[in-house]
């Protein structure tokens, strides 16, 4: 986590490594006549430290000076001391962290009692192959020489190690710890790659993974709809294992897609920090999250201020959340109201108390001098122990007598009230206390070992503490509960901090919590409100969202939804359907029923065509009261009377069949209409055809109607209804956007049929009258028939391609002008003379007047 660059030595034959640098092993054949085998300490070295005796010894490894001058890494038989400076007032107070455990837990008679633990703290000096060196000290204890042959009793050197915190450190020391099963607890490596049992079996951590981190952040990036964003990480595995994180987790949870990510550079590189300021300017994400650590953001921030970058949304990783260094006057401009994912804080009860004892005089022991609370003292005080170095005494410099008191110092040391890391030491040292109470309290018998045995502190194994980590389970007095999953890792706990620039010129870091309320965080935009950063703004309900070839997937246009089909949600990625009887409404963004369109009795065209067909209705009543009115005048008579009569009904039939075409398609409507057509139209052409007939003298019309015909016709009509019956149907192909109600024929062949069948019989009664036109006047109603027939024809020969062309209703419309066209052509061409020779030319309704006329033209 807080970093150094890989270092990819460790990663060679770790087997090989780890005896190289443990011991070297060697057979005393070649030099002693006892030809007994021996293990000699490869290099003798010595680490700034601090060390306390107990029955149970746990380990630690603490960054306590920032840097270090260690000229010669190869192991010799001569003392090596590195020279570590830059002394990390934080770094100290985290290992003060680990003593304080200790001392509290030994105060505790109700965990692990009897036992007395340890500690043996160490410096890293912030790098590598000091760190690597320390654990192994740790691991393998300090003694020169062992002999092989005798038996390997007791406890080891340490039972446990409390550290590292950097990730690239803590990948390489477990790697090869992890060879032998020593438990290793991490307080402060992130890195998502040591959650890989297989390659770590030993290592755990107090500290959530980085995984859970960037998951936070994404969830943050959704919080606000910061869907574009830029990345900037550490050349490290800290920085590369987050950033995939980001890169497999971003898109798929729903929270974006990265404008951009940059590594940024160890060390001072001006060219390549002015390329990656240039790419945040340029780039139109406004939120930049940085997994880096403070030395980075330090270097980044000066090319920001000096190429004067504003307008951005910080997000910070928990390496630099903290970091007091850029909270300054100067940087506040750019990185107020940063928002920055901070590990847990917590409150350890009684830990300033102890901190305010520390004494060098303390911490001194015959065995090893405790270097760390020396240096501490002198960094604290500005003073140095005895013997001073050369010219500390003439340049004006003190003497350190170890009676100056801690309570006068304004010391960062002291302050308990941000303790984050400390806190995961603190939780560090309980889970190896708890796993070796929990092992101290096992029965003999119903051990989880081999046989039902029991671990022994006298006979311990590193591995039989690993298998107790992996179950601790306890709480702390802070409420926090402590427990490692499968992987070794914590529970995902965060604190999310908000960087506030107060009007004095102070700056405040303030928790916002999760709920992230935002009313309390500080927006450092003149809008006081949270910026957008997206690349394309968000589609709107009634269009789906079409990729830009090329760019990212957070990049798009906004495509509107074709008709009859919607989206109801924000930034669809595509259109649905409407269902069968439902169209997209003109925002196309929900479904609405689809209009129904049918020959209604309430529209004009509905209301005409009613009218009409009442009006034909009421004029044929009409006529046959005038008829019946008039039954015994000689026009009457002379023309068949009851045939009239009959064919007067018939007529009336077909005006009110006509209206079975109007109204909402009903199954008996469809099934009754054409029926009621055909009847009435073949029962109407049967009397003009027996009239026709009878002008001719061909039969006797002494039965009237054309039983025969209708017969036929009534064959026809019961198999054209029971094979395929006319039926109501909703057609959506004349308009996508309506639903046309209309009557199918069913069967195409039995509509012909029957239109054929009345045609026949029409074209039979028009040629049969055409014959007949010849014949005295008075007496000859060939004339009018024909001109009734050729009406009739003239209209339902020109009905077949109006009906097949027109659409929906209209098709109705067409069918029912249809008839009552020809229904009118009938009523007037055959009745209209004669109701104007009985209503207005009486006297030529006598029968001297018609065979009068009719003996002159013979």
């Amino acid at each position: 986590m807080r970093g150094v660059m890989r270092v990819y030595l460790v990663y060679l034959d770790t087997n090989f490594l780890s005896l190289m640098l443990l011991y070297s092993c060697f057979s005393s054949a070649v030099s002693s006549p006892l030809y007994s085998s021996s293990c000699r300490l490869q290099g003798n070295f010595n680490l700034n430290g601090m060390h306390k005796a107990g029955d149970v010894v746990l380990g630690g490894l603490f960054e306590i000076n920032f840097f270090s001058a260690y000229p010669d890494l190869s192991f010799s038989s001569e003392p090596q001391q590195p020279t570590c400076h830059g002394f990390d007032v934080i770094g100290f107070r985290q290992a003060q962290a680990m003593a304080f455990a200790v001392d509290e837990i030994n105060r505790n008679s109700n965990l692990l009692p009897n036992v007395t633990l340890g500690y043996t703290l160490y410096d890293n000096c912030n790098k590598l192959g000091i760190g690597f060196r320390g654990a192994l000290s740790l691991a393998s204890g300090k003694e020169k020489q062992i002999t092989l042959d005798e038996p390997c009793v007791g406890t080891p050197p340490v039972l446990g190690i409390v550290g590292d915190s950097s990730s690239t450190r803590s990948i390489a020391i477990s790697t090869v710890l992890g060879l032998y099963r020593v438990p290793m607890v991490s307080y402060f490596s992130t890195c998502s790659c040591l959650s890989d049992r297989q390659k770590f079996p030993s290592f755990f951590r107090t500290i959530p993974s980085d995984a859970f981190q960037v998951r936070a952040m994404i969830q943050i990036l959704k919080r606000f709809g910061w869907t574009w964003a830029g990345l900037l990480i550490s050349d490290d595995d800290y920085g590369v294992h987050a950033a995939r994180s980001f890169h497999s987790d971003l898109a798929p949870s729903g929270g974006g897609c990265l404008a951009y990510t940059e590594i940024l550079p160890w060390g001072d590189n001006p060219d390549e920090l002015r390329r990656i300021v240039d790419v945040m300017k340029e780039s139109t994400a406004r939120v930049v999250i940085v997994f880096a650590h403070e030395g980075h953001m330090i270097d980044l921030m000066k090319e920001v201020g000096f190429q004067n970058v504003t307008g951005l949304q910080w997000m910070a990783s928990e390496a630099w959340t903290s970091a007091a260094v850029l909270q300054t006057p100067d940087l506040m401009p750019y990185l107020g109201g940063t928002l920055g994912i901070a590990i847990r804080r917590g409150e350890i009860s009684g830990l300033r108390d102890f901190l305010l004892q520390i004494r060098p005089d303390l911490h001194y022991n015959n065995r090893f001098r405790n270097s760390m609370v020396n240096q501490f003292w002198e960094y604290t005080f500005q003073c140095r122990f005895a013997p001073p170095p050369a010219g500390w005494m003439e340049a004006g410099g003190t003497l350190c007598t170890g009676q100056e008191k801690l309570e006068n110092v304004e010391t960062e040391f002291l302050d308990i009230s941000n303790l984050r890391p400390e806190y995961n030491v603190y939780k560090a040292v309980y889970a190896l206390a708890y796993a070796l109470h929990d092992m101290q309290q096992c029965e003999p018998g119903r051990g989880p070992f081999s046989g039902h045995g029991c671990g022994n502190l006298q006979r311990l194994e590193p591995w039989q503490v690993v298998y107790y980590l992996e179950k601790v389970n306890f709480t702390t007095p802070f409420g926090d509960q402590v427990s490692f999953d499968e992987n070794g890792d914590a529970l995902p706990i965060y604190d999310i901090m908000n960087w506030l620039w107060l009007p004095d010129g102070k700056t405040e870091v303030q928790n916002v919590e999760l709920t992230l309320d935002d009313d309390k965080i500080f927006w450092n935009f003149g809008s006081k409100q949270p910026p957008r950063s997206v690349c394309s703004e968000s589609c709107p309900p009634g269009t789906r969202t079409a990729r830009k070839k090329g760019e990212a997937e957070c990049c798009f246009d906004c495509i509107p939804c074709s008709e009859g089909k919607i989206s109801n949600k924000t930034d669809s990625m595509e259109c649905t359907r409407c269902p069968e009887d439902f169209w997209s409404s003109p925002q196309r963004d929900h479904c609405v029923a689809k209009k129904t369109e049918f020959l209604s009795y309430h529209e004009p065209l509905g209301i005409c065509l009613t009218a009409t067909a009442l009006l034909g209705t009421f004029i044929c009543a009409t006529v046959l009261g005038i008829f019946i009115y008039h039954r015994q005048t000689p026009i009457v008579r002379a023309n068949n009377s009851e045939l009239s009569f009959q064919l007067l009904l018939s007529l009336k039939l077909c005006f009110l069949c006509s209206l079975l075409f109007i109204g909402h398609p009903r199954l008996w409507t469809c099934q009754l209409r054409h029926a009621a057509f055909g009847i009435s139209f073949v029962l109407c052409i049967s009397c003009i055809l027996v009239k026709t007939m009878v002008v001719l003298a061909v039969f006797r019309a002494s039965k009237p109607g054309g039983e025969a015909s209708l017969k036929w016709f009534a064959a026809i009509c019961t198999a054209w209804l029971v094979s395929s019956s006319p039926a109501p149907h909703k057609n959506t192909q004349y308009h996508s956007d309506k639903i046309v109600y209309e009557c199918v024929v069913g069967s195409t062949v039995g509509f012909a049929v029957l239109l054929g069948y009345i045609g026949f019989l029409a074209i039979l009664s028009f040629l049969l009258a055409f014959l007949a036109r010849n014949l005295p006047d008075n007496f000859n109603e060939a004339k009018l028939i024909t001109f009734s027939m050729l009406i009739f024809c003239a209209v339902w020969v020109a009905f077949v391609p109006a009906y097949i062309s027109s659409p929906g209703k209209y098709a109705d419309a067409v069918e029912v002008f249809a008839i009552l066209a020809s229904s009118f052509g009938l009523l007037v061409a055959l009745f209209g003379p004669k109701c104007y020779i009985i209503l207005m030319r009486p006297e030529r309704n006598t029968k001297n007047a018609i065979m009068g006329r009719c003996i002159t033209k013979s």
